[in-house]
């Protein structure tokens, strides 16, 4: 056996539980069932000590609010909607406003703060999590019934698949991600910034005042933007750049060539991982901002020990810029594909 159930918590009299799956080589992986939140992914590092390489509240109550997001699915949408309107078929909508003048990450109570329906398989090499649910028509004022699958394939050789599937019955919007907080080091040990980041990608879209998009593209040639080699985070995350100021640090859409890799590198632990995805976008969030909640560490972690890869199509900014991206035809299949990839430097 590979994996197991405990009943950890409830919300609103269902149960919240933890399917935690581990294998002989110590790869393990935990996801509960409420927010499809990953919770653990338990990596060696270059001597052989097993860390967990997430960060993860200490309280499943947390879990229930969960401020930050931690290893949540977001949706129906991720990021931000400028001023939660959108216009689908000529029928305007206005949509929960959660994040000051906009919609964030699916509404106050999107994807992360619900318990999904899990199925569960084991196969000889991997463990497969098939969590779906209903969003109903007008949640959160989108359109259209909408069912949702998350399918998690987590392999013995250190590999997860996240495959997203959705379906509605009107014309609606659909951008999902998930809200992992990476941290290389193993324990929330050391800031992300001491790590090192490559991605392939020459422009991010520019933010405004309020965090959404313009509309326009920045070239990251010169830039603190430009992770096109292999680069530490840190080097210029505090430059004295415009979308810096915005951003307090990086929080931006980075549009991605067609070798769509991520790759983090962290030199101490001689830990990486390697992200595939078939979207057009990722959101790269250095943690900003100072977090309250205690972690499994028994402390609350500090500004920029946790990085948000958010693979996804471009966030909705000013006139509904970029809005194409995230429409879901009715009874059009909406399907993203991410892979997580661990390994240490030999």
């Amino acid at each position: 056996m590979k994996y197991k159930k405990s009943i950890v918590g409830s919300l609103n009299n269902e149960e919240i539980v933890a399917y935690n799956i581990k294998f002989k080589n110590g790869f393990e992986v935990e996801i509960l069932n409420l927010g499809g939140v990953i919770t653990k992914i338990i990596t060696p590092d270059k001597d052989n000590n097993l860390e967990n390489i997430v960060l993860a509240y200490e309280y499943i109550n947390d879990y229930i609010e969960n401020p930050y997001y931690y290893g949540a699915i977001i949706g129906r949408t991720s990021g931000r909607i400028n001023e939660g309107k959108i216009i689908i078929d000529e029928n305007e909508y206005e949509l929960n406003k959660n994040y000051g003048l906009h919609q964030g990450h699916g509404g106050d109570k999107g994807f992360s703060h619900r318990i999904w329906k899990v199925e569960i398989e084991e196969n000889d090499n991997c463990v497969t999590l098939n969590l779906n649910t209903l969003s109903k028509d007008m949640e959160e004022n989108y359109p259209g019934n909408l069912n949702v699958s998350v399918i998690f394939n987590i392999y013995e050789d250190y590999k997860i698949e996240e495959i997203y599937r959705a379906k509605s019955d009107k014309n609606t919007l659909v951008n999902m991600t998930n809200h992992t907080y990476f941290n290389l080091s193993g324990n929330i040990k050391e800031p992300v910034t001491d790590s090192y980041l490559q991605l392939d990608s020459d422009y991010i879209l520019e933010l405004n005042e309020t965090c959404v998009p313009t509309g326009e593209k920045i070239d990251v040639t010169k830039t603190p933007f430009d992770f096109r080699k292999l680069k530490l985070i840190g080097r210029d995350i505090d430059e004295n750049h415009e979308q810096i100021r915005i951003g307090n640090g990086y929080d931006h859409a980075f549009l991605l060539n067609n070798d769509k890799n991520i790759y983090l590198e962290d030199k101490k632990s001689k830990r990486n991982m390697t992200i595939e995805t078939n979207q057009d976008c990722v959101v790269v969030y250095t943690m900003n901002w100072e977090h309250e909640k205690i972690t499994y560490t028994g402390e609350a972690p500090h500004i920029r020990h946790g990085i948000c890869f958010e693979t996804q199509a471009q966030p909705i900014g000013e006139n509904m810029c970029f809005m194409e991206n995230s429409i879901l035809n009715k009874d059009k299949e909406y399907i993203q594909k991410t892979v997580y990839k661990f390994s240490t430097i030999k």
